[in-house]
């Protein structure tokens, strides 16, 4: 019987991951809201279900779950509140992955973070984030499958990088003294499902982040110099044109350590830090 996974949240960080399980015979399936994304999904050969419909695959053999979508504004998560008595009455769900991020540590002032360290999010969606990870931990629990909570980084890959943001003039260089910012590239992320829904391990709590954080503006003027380009003038945080959510961002700060997610889970990035995502992507933006 083939291998399924089924994705809430069929975007940027699910659909290479859902590519390589097809690629590698297993059925996949990818729930939509929008008639645009029903349209991807079947276009690339997935199978596509209304996410309101709340049934699961009737497929047998084994099941994984993919979950990207965030909380909801008022903090319910909005795959549970569809999909949780369907998904605690399957008896054939394997493994559960559930994309987190790291704003639920809150800020340090710049300190190193690992899974160890206590949570204590600092701002709201942080706070919606560690509730959504502790419903999907006790979900698993009930239904005896594997849970893989993982603490991203902030996302960057083909399309979403500091080489597009220069060409279509929206890249800023912010200056805040000290601030530092941990990233991960979106090929490393899918390379870390893989190894979680293929692998024999039982879950657990991951960062997901490269090796070097670094001040955001460093990441704009290496794009700037592979263009061979001038980068932007330096802006001091305080006083410069930010969105209210972008201007969140800064003020948690801090280091995301990936010790665990290479011991455990054997994963060797492909793209260990921003200059080495960047250089690959010069060649194909």
């Amino acid at each position: 019987m083939p291998k399924q996974l089924l994705v809430f949240g069929p975007g940027y960080s699910a659909v290479p991951v859902m590519t390589q399980a097809q690629e590698n015979g297993w059925l996949v399936t990818g729930t939509y809201r929008s008639d645009e994304t029903r349209q991807m999904l079947e276009k690339q050969g997935f199978k596509a279900i209304d996410f309101t419909s709340g049934r699961l695959p009737t497929r047998d053999g084994p099941l994984h779950i993919l979950i990207t979508a965030a909380p909801t504004r008022e903090g319910a998560d909005p795959v549970l509140s569809v999909w949780e008595k369907a998904l605690l009455n399957s008896e054939n769900i394997k493994t559960i992955c559930y994309l987190s991020s790291t704003n639920v540590y809150g800020d340090h002032s710049g300190d190193w973070v690992t899974e160890e360290t206590m949570p204590n999010p600092s701002l709201e969606r942080g706070t919606r984030r560690l509730e959504a990870e502790k419903s999907w931990e006790k979900l698993a629990k009930n239904i005896k499958a594997s849970c893989f909570i993982f603490r991203l980084a902030g996302i960057y890959g083909p399309g979403r990088n500091a080489i597009q943001s220069l060409k279509t003039g929206k890249a800023k260089s912010i200056l805040k003294p000290g601030q530092v910012f941990s990233r991960i590239h979106v090929t490393d992320i899918t390379a870390a499902l893989w190894a979680a829904i293929t692998g024999p391990y039982k879950g657990g709590i991951y960062n997901l982040a490269d090796d070097l954080p670094c001040p955001p503006h460093e990441v704009i003027a290496e794009a700037a110099r592979l263009m061979g380009v001038p980068a932007p003038v330096l802006e001091n945080w305080e006083t410069a044109d930010l969105s209210p959510m972008a201007r969140s961002f800064y003020t948690e700060n801090k280091r995301v350590d990936n010790t665990k997610i290479k011991q455990e889970l054997g994963l060797d990035l492909k793209y260990p830090d921003y200059k080495s995502g960047l250089k690959a992507l010069i060649e194909t933006e």
